[in-house]
């Protein structure tokens, strides 16, 4: 069998977990023996942590695979996929590690399933260097949804760094095949929302300091919309530990969605978190795109296994984007290109990321 393993550079580019994420989603789907050296080898503690072991052990499961090499730290493994079943499996990262990173590696396995499936995905709901939960309900999941396909994501508990602790439950339906999407006009932004929060030990005054200073930061650019940011202080028997963030959304006319977030941390003040996540928004709004730089690189798997042409129109390409684009390329047969949009402003930075799809068929179904 060894000899045709597909072999994957873990190191390459971006250089962290997602290349684990969309490679080994991908070997399960396409039933594709994987080997994949120097994990994470671009990051300051290289190997696997607990959420990207979490993360393999549940798409084994998921399919009846066999994994070796899984541990704390191991630089290297190798995977061998069996058939997709779905039913009910449980990943907990036993730390804070990101459960919307468990649901980025999982949800493309379950959707050809060969029955429903409920994740139950345990760890941080509102960590750094993932996209918070709320983004996953808020923006991702109506856009992913495009594809044609449906999933129900709900928040049990909540968790926060250090200790995680939260949970989210996600049920899905197999799917025959995937359908292409079409996100190329940005239209106007009609409506601007979100929450702030706090957890645990914080106050309310927090959460509304936040959002408040997020309205003001927004304003100075868009004057004539409503913005409604809502302070929300989180009830104790449904998060785990003190946390506090922002989320805020910007709805458009032909209904794109664009965020900004942050977290909020020890000795950061509240200010800042709200300016923070306003900005990011202004920076996601001004490339003229249809989706923001958190969306990009995860809908590119969703792009390359269904049928047809998916077109994308985004800012500036993130090197997580030019990642999915590299692996995926490499283990379907989807065929990606990104060229400067040219209706727009030629000062803006702006592509459109185009793909052939494989056409991926459910075996099971």
């Amino acid at each position: 069998m060894d000899g045709d393993r597909v072999e994957i550079d873990g190191g390459i580019m971006e250089g962290g977990g997602q290349i684990l994420r969309v490679s080994t989603a991908l070997s399960c789907l396409l039933g594709l023996p994987l080997r994949v050296r120097r994990i994470r080898a671009g990051r300051s503690q290289p190997g696997l942590r607990p959420q990207h072991l979490s993360g393999l052990e549940m798409v084994r499961d998921l399919c009846d695979g066999k994994l070796n090499g899984g541990e704390i730290g191991s630089t290297e493994i190798t995977f061998t996929p069996g058939k997709i079943n779905g039913g009910t499996h449980i990943a907990d990262t036993k730390t804070a590690g990101s459960v919307c990173l468990l649901m980025q590696v999982a949800m493309p396995c379950v959707l050809f399933a060969a029955s429903p499936s409920e994740l139950h995905l345990k760890g941080g709901t509102n960590a750094e260097m993932a996209p918070q939960i709320d983004y996953t309900v808020m923006v991702f999941k109506p856009i992913v949804e495009k594809f044609n396909f449906s999933f129900n994501c709900d928040i049990k508990r909540r968790g926060y760094y250090p200790q995680g602790g939260g949970e989210v439950v996600l049920q899905m339906s197999p799917v025959k095949e995937l359908s292409p999407i079409n996100l190329t006009e940005r239209g106007t932004v009609t409506k601007i929302y979100g929450r702030a929060f706090v957890a645990g030990a914080l106050p309310i005054k927090l959460a509304k300091d936040m959002s408040a200073a997020a309205v003001r930061c927004i304003r100075r650019e868009i004057r004539d919309l409503y913005i409604n940011i809502q302070p929300v202080r989180e009830p104790d028997d449904q998060a785990v530990g003190t946390g506090s963030g922002i989320i805020i959304v910007a709805e458009t006319s032909t209904g794109c969605l664009l965020a900004g977030s942050s977290l909020g941390k020890r000795g950061k003040n509240a200010d800042k978190v709200g300016i923070e996540a306003a900005e990011m928004l202004l920076q996601n709004l001004k490339h003229g795109g249809t989706v923001d730089d958190s969306l990009q690189d995860q809908l590119i798997i969703f792009m390359a296994l269904a049928k047809g042409v998916s077109r994308v129109k985004s800012g500036p390409i993130t090197l997580h984007t030019q990642t999915a684009i590299h692996f995926a390329e490499q283990l379907t047969k989807a065929k990606f290109t990104v060229t400067k949009s040219e209706e727009e402003n030629p000062s803006n930075d702006t592509y459109i990321i185009e793909c052939q799809g494989m056409g991926l068929i459910n075996p099971n179904l």
